[in-house]
């Protein structure tokens, strides 16, 4: 999904004020990482990832997530990582995207 800027915007201010639900430590992007983040945003539809371990390749780490469990990378500020995946069962969402 392409966010317009004002979406990342929203979506950043959103997510300012929740915690990381995924840690990306020592082991790097394992298979459960990438399947916790997956559930977490099958659960909230707006998670933070918080990169323990390999600050330096936390850019292509994030993007490799959004890739392989088909959600967008938001914005990536300091060593965490926002990602959206929208809801389609309209009982379930809870974040409502400007148009």
């Amino acid at each position: 999904m392409d966010l317009k800027g004002y979406q990342r915007g929203y979506l950043t201010r959103k997510a300012h004020g929740l915690q990381p639900v995924v840690q990306v430590g020592k082991f790097g992007l394992t298979d459960e990482v990438v399947a916790a983040v997956d559930k977490a945003l099958g659960d909230h539809e707006l998670v933070k990832v918080k990169f323990i371990s390999f600050k330096d390749e936390k850019d292509d780490l994030a993007r490799q997530v959004g890739t392989k469990i088909d959600a967008t990378l938001v914005r990536v500020v300091g060593n965490i990582a926002i990602y959206y995946r929208h809801q389609p069962d309209p009982e379930k969402r809870v974040v409502h995207l400007p148009k």
